[in-house]
């Protein structure tokens, strides 16, 4: 399962070209941030879910 501050890819890329996302808030909705310009998304648990493809990297205390 995925926890705050965990690195995430998603199915498709952002337009700045990265697909590395930091994810910021958890919830109801989920925050993530595009770890290349900042951009912040936010998006249901249920949509998340659903465009997740990997956890890439996960938060270390």
């Amino acid at each position: 399962m995925y926890e705050i501050h965990d690195i995430v890819e998603m199915k498709k890329p952002h337009p700045c070209g990265v697909n590395r996302w930091e994810i910021i808030r958890l919830g109801a909705d989920i925050k993530i941030q595009c770890t290349g310009c900042q951009h912040i998304v936010m998006l249901s648990r249920r949509e998340f879910e659903k465009k997740l493809k990997k956890i890439l990297e996960k938060a270390t205390d």
